[in-house]
């Protein structure tokens, strides 16, 4: 075989060989093993190397995985976050000399608290796709794993945008994070909120609203940065030209839009997405957000105590199964202020 991989887990290796399946290969026809000890041996490598592979994978379409900043400082054995806003308190004023009545300034922390879940699912082999494996000369099927990877990492995302209510996690969508809204107008044409139907001018109007409202209720702390869009709505501002110029819509945005740095495309807004999308319905009807906010972990982070897992397997009459599991608290927003949501852009 072509396989080079060449570490294993001893602990996989003796509970291989101490099933039934080394004997129930060993009696194919056509094996290729010498013994049930290296039929252990070349199946405990070979797990280990499809282990290896899923956790290489990138899914970038999952993409409040590499947008929101993502943190891993709880314990994974945490059954709850309580994280701390505060608020100054106090007061300062003109002294005399010698004075003796300094006003005092403090801060007030107010506690709250996140549940931590965990995310479970797994893959496995039958002794006949072991030895089909063997027969073939090739390694085994590391789409399984990957496939266990993507579906937590799927719900993962699901979570951090739209939450669970049925667990109490809370995703940025999610009605308890209290992120204001902000009111689209029509276009003056088309009498639509849709960025689809608006000139640039007047999306870059709702956009400047939007950090305008944010300026307003915070006195001017909080600038977002990071402006999520639908995909539809990505796809027309980025090839959609000011007329007589080669300037896109969103090269114009990104010039003229105060403290604005980054555009991005996230179909978990479309108007379409109903697991992503607490706004959007299958067919017509359903509506596209905008999602405005400061892209700095001090403002917001996907808090993910224990990221993907893979336990040593377990073996099940003729199969093996891996269980692999993830534990998370959602997305802790803690300056609601510090974003914005924009119902209607599509």
């Amino acid at each position: 075989m072509a396989n080079k991989h060449t570490h294993y887990d001893k602990t996989e290796a003796k509970a291989l060989r101490n099933s039934a399946i080394p004997a129930a290969i060993m009696a194919s026809e056509g094996t290729r093993f010498d013994s049930a000890e290296d039929a252990s041996v070349f199946f405990a490598r070979e797990l280990d190397h499809v282990k290896a592979q899923s956790y290489d994978v990138e899914y970038p379409e999952l993409t409040a995985l590499s947008l929101f900043p993502i943190s891993s400082e709880a314990d994974p054995g945490a059954e709850t976050i309580t994280y701390y806003t505060y608020d100054k308190t106090g007061l300062a004023k003109i002294i005399q000399n010698y004075s003796a009545d300094l006003p005092r300034a403090d801060v007030n922390g107010k506690p709250s608290y996140a549940k931590v879940m965990s995310i479970g699912d797994s893959y496995g082999y039958s002794a006949q796709e072991m030895r089909a494996s063997r027969l073939a000369g090739k390694s085994l099927d590391v789409r399984k794993a990957e496939s266990a990877r993507y579906q937590i990492d799927s719900l993962t995302n699901r979570i951090a945008w739209a939450g669970d209510e049925e667990s109490g996690l809370m995703g940025v969508l999610s009605e308890g994070q209290n992120i204001p809204l902000f009111v689209i107008t029509a276009g003056a044409d088309s009498n639509k909120t849709s960025w689809l139907e608006k000139t640039a001018d007047e999306i870059l109007m709702d956009v400047n609203g939007m950090q305008k409202q944010v300026a307003r209720v915070t006195k001017n702390v909080e600038r977002p940065d990071t402006l999520c869009v639908p995909a539809d709505v990505y796809m027309d501002i980025s090839t959609r030209r000011i007329p007589d110029t080669s300037t896109t819509v969103k090269a114009f945005l990104l010039e003229h839009a105060p403290y604005l740095k980054d555009i991005v495309s996230t179909s978990e807004l479309d108007a379409d997405s109903v697991e992503t999308n607490p706004y959007a319905k299958k067919g017509s009807g359903g509506q596209g957000v905008a999602f405005l906010f400061k892209n700095d972990e001090r403002k917001l982070s996907l808090e993910n105590p224990m990221p993907f897992y893979q336990y040593p397997l377990q073996v099940r009459n003729l199969e093996t199964v891996i269980p692999c599991e993830a534990r998370t608290a959602g997305v802790i927003v803690y300056y609601p202020l510090a974003a914005l949501i924009a119902v209607g852009v599509s």
